[in-house]
């Protein structure tokens, strides 16, 4: 069981990670290779991963002699190249630990590579040996699914945004994950580990991940207190998530129909609602176009203003509906043609 106990501001100060983390996912993937369920499909993934990995990326295979990895990998970057970068900014000290620390756990007769010995005495070309693994491995495993992993952050993000605003924190986040509960001012999580976390003022960060199929796995450093909790937790059907454009119909992938993935996740009418909120409306003029009472149309307006979709202003006896940036920025992504970055 994780226990994560939360005071009011730290409840009230809970984000939702607004991108996908390159190397979150990169890591998932990875654990979820050294899984032995997953059926025929999964399988055949994992086998041809494997196949296409780079002889750079075999030294990372060094940092988990026992299975386990130095928490120095643990990054939450949503640009890769700043992700890359993160590692180096740990502290001298805190580096050779945590080596030290995944080293202990392997047997006394597990060799330590020459690189690793270089990495723990700092050395700038173990640095690099250790960031050109990782980029050869994300531009293997997972940049050809990077764009389904952006459109299905995206649905989820939305879909976290309403949950909020019709059941207040406390019930999204008792429904962000099976066997998910919030007791009083403790967030209890499944999991066959027992972890306890105080989040003591550093802040949680929520983000989902596509490619694990696990428990929830939550990132604490209390050894770095300028960085939150993140909770990281499986949010997508698993690997092997098809490529970019391939057979993404209903997620808003570049093959199919984004507004159907996004329609999915926030309902028929909001759906239509928001996309017509491109101008401004009155309640009365919604509820006409939608087809639905002025008290649906105004439950509706209430849900997406309480997600950042729409903004509501007085104007005289009514009141105008329309999308913020942020409900344009979700219509733009579903928008054939819409481009991504990593």
């Amino acid at each position: 069981m994780i226990r994560i106990r939360l005071t009011a501001d730290d409840l009230a100060g809970i984000r939702f990670a607004p991108r996908p983390a390159p190397l979150l996912e990169l890591n998932t993937a990875f654990l979820m290779m050294g899984r032995p369920d997953g059926g025929l499909l999964f399988g055949a993934w994992r086998r041809r991963l494997a196949r296409s990995l780079p002889a750079t990326v075999r030294p990372l295979a060094d940092l988990v002699p026992a299975g386990v990895a130095p928490a120095f990998l643990d990054v939450f970057d949503d640009s890769l190249a700043a992700a890359l970068d993160r590692p180096r900014t740990w502290r001298r000290e805190l580096v050779r630990a945590e080596l030290e620390r995944v080293y202990a756990r392997a047997p006394a007769t597990t060799p330590v590579p020459t690189w690793i010995r270089e990495l723990h005495r700092g050395d700038a070309d173990a640095w690099r040996v250790l960031r050109r693994g990782q980029r050869a491995a994300f531009e293997a495993a997972v940049r050809p699914v990077w764009g389904v992993v952006q459109d299905l952050h995206q649905a989820e993000f939305t879909r976290y945004a309403v949950s909020v605003a019709e059941r207040g924190i406390g019930g999204a986040l008792g429904g962000l994950v099976a066997g998910a509960r919030l007791r009083g001012q403790v967030w209890e999580l499944d999991a066959p580990v027992e972890q306890q976390v105080d989040v003591a003022g550093r802040g949680l960060v929520l983000m989902p991940t596509f490619h694990w199929t696990g428990h929830p796995l939550v990132c604490d450093l209390p050894a770095l207190p300028d960085l939150p909790v993140v909770v990281t937790y499986p949010a997508g059907p698993g690997t092997p998530l098809p490529p970019d454009g391939a057979g993404v119909a209903g997620r808003g992938g570049r093959g199919g129909d984004g507004r159907a993935g996004l329609a999915e996740v926030l309902g028929r009418t909001r759906f239509e609602l928001l996309f017509l909120l491109a101008d401004a409306y009155t309640t009365s003029d919604l509820a006409r176009r939608l087809g639905v009472s002025n008290a649906t149309a105004s439950a509706h307006t209430a849900a997406l203003r309480g997600a950042g979709l729409i903004t509501t202003v007085r104007a005289g006896r009514s009141v105008l509906h329309q999308r913020t940036a942020l409900g344009d920025l979700l219509v733009r992504r579903q928008e054939p043609g819409t481009t991504r970055q990593a």
